[in-house]
């Protein structure tokens, strides 16, 4: 059992903390686990572990995996973390931080977290001009087609992006948007290189974006920074120019999530 494990007098983990540490432990590994292997940390009895799986999944918490025998966080588990993580406090500090961002650029910036079925928009603050690319909080967008996302798929481990391209439909959103699944790799791999991904003007026509990794404790993706521009203002070679604003600005964020 691990060091910050809470447990009773006796060792024992108490009743009522037992699936929240489930669903603990679940969050913590990051790829879908099998009860056996989570069990290796919480060492309850065999039917315990596996009733709170199957009570875990009923709920909405977790869902399970392709292979039938793994778990990941479900859509509850999901809303429930994007609601931690827009509590008042922690939303303070994020804005503060995206606002000093977006007026240093001066142009949009946008937080974003991936969902089942692509980015979700947790936060943003609006660039002064008045021409300006509508995207508020709440829209989602794809995954392939935009900055957000790229960099979102630019984080998955090389299996799991391999399965995600084999039944994700890579649809043309825009004539520049990626559709041939060996490009978009080579993309990624460019964005894990470069630390940074692009969006020229594959999403929306006449927008450019690029987008930066936020990070968890254990250096995993959790969300993005992202800024996004209309060509009027910016090509994609203009707004790379503002990367140095953009890596300070996502470094302070991931430093207020693992505070």
């Amino acid at each position: 059992m691990s060091d910050d494990t809470a447990s009773d007098e006796t060792g024992q983990i108490p009743t009522n903390l037992r699936l929240l540490m489930l669903l603990e432990e679940v969050a913590r590994a990051g790829v879908p686990v099998t009860p056996s292997a989570i069990n290796e940390v919480l060492c309850l009895p065999k039917p315990t572990i596996h009733r709170l799986f199957h009570t875990a999944e009923a709920e909405g918490f977790l869902q399970r995996d392709l292979d039938g025998r793994s778990y990941s966080p479900g859509r509850r588990l999901r809303r429930f973390a994007v609601a931690t993580l827009s509590s008042e406090r922690v939303r303070a500090v994020q804005l503060a931080i995206l606002r000093r961002v977006a007026e240093e650029i001066g142009e949009t910036c946008n937080i974003a977290t991936p969902d089942r079925d692509g980015m979700f928009y947790l936060d943003r603050v609006e660039t002064h001009w008045p021409l300006r690319i509508q995207l508020p909080i709440g829209t989602r967008v794809p995954f392939h087609c935009t900055a957000s996302g790229k960099m979102y798929l630019s984080s998955l481990r090389q299996d799991y992006l391999n399965r995600f391209l084999k039944n994700y439909k890579l649809t043309p959103v825009t004539s520049k948007s990626i559709t041939d699944a060996a490009k978009l790799k080579a993309e990624l791999a460019q964005t894990r290189e470069r630390g940074y991904s692009t969006d020229n003007e594959e999403f929306m026509d006449g927008m450019v974006a690029i987008a930066l990794p936020i990070r968890d404790m254990q250096g995993r993706l959790l969300s993005t920074l992202s800024v996004h521009a209309p060509l009027q203002r910016h090509d994609l070679a203009s707004l790379t120019q503002k990367l140095d604003v953009l890596i300070a600005g996502s470094a302070e964020l991931s430093d207020t999530l693992c505070s």
